[in-house]
């Protein structure tokens, strides 16, 4: 049974505070808001309607990004613009033809509202379009107002290695490390420092938020920020096991556990599950399981493999949890497992650009190696910690 606290949330995100925002920072000018399914406020209004009700601004465009306004769309499935049915305004599309908003989206706006809820993990698309959102904006002289939501696992945790120049995409725009330990404001002045020309950019910051809070200390109602996150366990162990998006193993999608649920018809769950037990990985079991994915990879085909279940949340490293098992199910069916081929000719292969580098995808069969990626990653993650000081907005 799925049942919600109803509690007073300790922590008001931008979203609750949008009211007294467009009274006081945008009063009288045209909005456009770029948002997702998974931005509600605490009362569960979505944020799109919100803005549809204000009497001080106007919604006048909606940008939608990977899935839709609504959540309505598959992860990859790509879209054009169209009307939105409520409101009446424009929906330009930002996963379609351009991934950034044109002169002519923007004319329709003064200024540009940006409320998604993010994971902080640097393959997450929305980073991707919130940097080029900001890249449109200071082009054409548009105000950037971001609706500050939490980290859901804190503002603590930085882990895995840094994007290696040459290697940026959309599943990775910046030298950051996989998990970023930060909330969207906070990537959003990062960002906003590196762009030649910065955009005007207002944070409206969150309410009672610490860095130490998990998203079950905010009282917030959690609501799935892709068809493929459904759950904070997803979410949680994404970091990592997205790296098997890379392969041609499954990660679980065509499931009901996405990314919790790794395999292949030609994997030996069981002896993968023990292979990985016997590492006393911190905070993680590995059960053997057997699926059959609806869509995606092997579909309508037996799978076995393994399930993570996180014992210990406080512990658990995602990052390096997810190159250990990549190794282990190389080393398991050397003959059978493969990486994914580029997409597109003189493309790099997909896992570089989810990793960041081609270490992963030219050294992760090898174990000695795989220490030397662990090391590396975690001296590049305390980097990266200090590296991000300036921009922190929360104790």
């Amino acid at each position: 049974m799925t049942y919600v606290s109803r509690t007073i949330p300790q922590v008001r995100t931008g979203a609750d505070q949008l009211e007294e925002a467009s009274a006081t920072v945008f009063a009288g000018a045209r909005v456009g808001l770029v948002t997702c399914a998974a931005a509600l406020d605490s009362k569960f209004v979505p944020t799109v309607d919100r803005c549809g009700a204000l009497t001080d601004a106007k919604l006048t465009a909606l940008f939608a990004c990977e899935h839709g306004i609504r959540g309505e769309r598959q992860a990859g499935v790509l879209f054009g613009d169209e009307t939105d049915p409520r409101f009446g305004v424009p929906v330009f599309s930002l996963y379609g033809d351009t991934k950034k908003p044109t002169e002519a989206m923007l004319s329709h706006v003064d200024v540009v509202l940006f409320d998604i809820q993010d994971i902080g993990v640097r393959f997450f698309t929305y980073l991707a379009t919130l940097s080029y959102v900001m890249e449109a904006c200071a082009q054409v002289g548009k105000a950037l107002i971001v609706l500050d939501r939490p980290n859901p696992f804190g503002g603590n945790g930085c882990e895995g290695g840094k994007l290696v120049p040459g290697f940026e995409s959309f599943v990775g725009i910046a030298p950051v490390p996989f998990l970023t330990g930060m909330t969207l404001g906070e990537f959003a002045m990062y960002m906003n420092s590196r762009l030649e020309k910065p955009c005007e950019l207002k944070v409206v910051r969150l309410e009672g938020w610490r860095r130490t809070m998990g998203f079950a200390e905010t009282g917030l109602p959690w609501i799935m920020t892709s068809p493929n996150t459904p759950t904070l366990d997803s979410c949680r162990v994404y970091p990592g096991t997205c790296l098997f998006e890379g392969t041609n193993v499954s990660e679980g999608r065509g499931t009901t556990r996405p990314f919790e649920l790794v395999g292949a018809p030609w994997l030996d769950g069981s002896r993968l599950a023990a292979e990985m037990n016997r590492q006393s990985l911190p905070g993680v079991h590995f059960q053997p399981v057997y699926f059959t994915p609806t869509f995606s990879k092997h579909q309508g085909e037996l799978c076995s493999g393994v399930q993570l279940y996180v014992t210990d949340p406080a512990s658990f490293r995602a990052v390096e949890t997810g190159l250990r098992l990549v190794h282990q199910a190389s080393r398991l069916a050397p003959d059978r497992f493969d990486w994914i081929p580029p997409f597109k000719e003189g493309r790099k292969p997909f896992i570089d650009y989810l990793s960041g580098s081609e270490l992963v995808r030219t050294q992760a069969h090898d174990a000695q190696e795989v220490e030397r990626i662990v090391e590396r990653w975690n001296l590049e993650a305390d980097e990266w910690k200090r590296e991000r000081e300036p921009y922190l907005l929360y104790e």
